[in-house]
């Protein structure tokens, strides 16, 4: 257990060094929660800089909760579209319909119905009810992981559970009770700005002489994980049809990576695909016919996920044949595609094509 003596000098430093250095940010002049959820769920996997013209653009178009709430998913896809990790899109379009339900259109107050809510986890709800209500839940995500795991010298895995219980209670003991949205706030900075993943700098950080990691030769082992992510490889191969000035796009409705998105006719196969052999094949044949004839070849392009690695390439076809399997498509003028949500490996071929 910490004692005054600890927590006090850690919160002045912290305030300290974050009323020089914290960055202006559009989430932080706001006490909206909705405001402030957008930004979180954007951020989850998503830096800053790039991430900025993202929650413009999504809040822009869909600036309240009734807004969201009232979306066709689609169009709420399309204004995801690049940030990846469409499941999150999904979730707060799913969240927003039940607050409308459930909460008469007003955000949650309560830090359990925030958390209740469809995709937002301990550190989200933590976030809204700090950030927003000043409520006093310590948010504890990579950047302030790491933060303490250096400062206090903490070698148990954040990725166990007894890391993730040490972590949140230590997290919790630091907290300014008064100021938590501000010290949240705060420690998540520092961790993002100062104590950074590799070569942070040291010598010109204000913990440096109470850092234990700094102090053992430890900032690069810290903090530690138990876990690999284990990576699958998956093989796909995309048929880009051009019948007129139109072309195929199927929705992807399997619960898996780009659930709602659209793309090309797909052939999957167990490993990578050889020309040839997808000519011949069942499955090619159910889509396009007989009666086509090859544009040309598109190359082969790695697209890289947290837990995957797909590895794409296709063909580009002139046919008019319309099959069952293409009936099971939507048929849009090529003109209009880019009116439709696609995933970031379909965009590039999409300017493949040069459509």
């Amino acid at each position: 257990m910490l004692s005054i003596n600890d927590i006090t000098p850690f919160q002045k430093t912290l305030i300290q060094w974050y009323d020089s250095h914290k960055r202006d940010l559009p989430w932080r002049e706001t006490h909206n929660p909705y405001i402030i959820w957008v930004s979180e769920i954007i951020l989850q996997q998503t830096q800053v800089v790039q991430g900025l013209d993202y929650f413009y653009r999504f809040i822009t178009q869909f600036p309240s909760v009734s807004a969201l709430a009232n979306a066709n998913i689609d169009t709420v896809l399309k204004y995801w579209q690049g940030l990846g990790y469409y499941s999150r899109a999904h979730n707060m379009h799913n969240a927003a319909k039940e607050i409308m339900a459930k909460h008469h259109g007003n955000f949650p107050t309560e830090y359990t119905a925030v958390r209740a809510l469809k995709g937002i986890g301990d550190y989200t709800a933590a976030a809204i009810c700090s950030f927003a209500y000043n409520q006093p839940y310590a948010t504890v995500d990579g950047n302030v992981y790491r933060f303490l795991a250096r400062y206090f010298g903490i070698s148990t895995p954040i990725d166990s559970t007894n890391g993730k219980k040490e972590f949140a209670a230590l997290a919790q003991q630091l907290l300014n009770l008064t100021h938590s949205g501000l010290h949240n706030q705060a420690m998540i900075e520092f961790g993002a700005l100062q104590c950074v993943p590799r070569s942070p700098d040291c010598n010109n950080c204000p913990f440096k002489e109470s850092c234990k990691a700094f102090a053992e030769d430890l900032v690069e082992i810290l903090p530690v994980k138990e876990k690999r992510t284990k990576i699958r490889d998956r093989f796909f191969f995309y048929i880009c049809i051009d019948d007129n000035g139109y072309t195929y796009l199927k929705k992807r409705s399997n619960d898996e990576i780009w659930k709602g998105l659209f793309e090309f006719p797909t052939i999957e196969t167990p490993k990578r695909p050889m020309l040839e052999n997808i000519l011949k094949s069942e499955a090619f044949s159910e889509i396009v016919g007989k009666n086509y004839s090859i544009i040309n070849q598109l190359p082969e392009i790695k697209h890289v996920l947290s837990h995957q690695h797909i590895y794409a390439c296709g063909i580009h076809i002139r046919t008019n044949e319309q099959t069952d399997a293409l009936h099971s498509c939507q048929r849009i003028r090529i003109a209009d595609i880019h009116q439709f949500a696609v995933s970031r490996l379909t965009g590039k071929f999409l300017e493949k094509l040069g459509w």
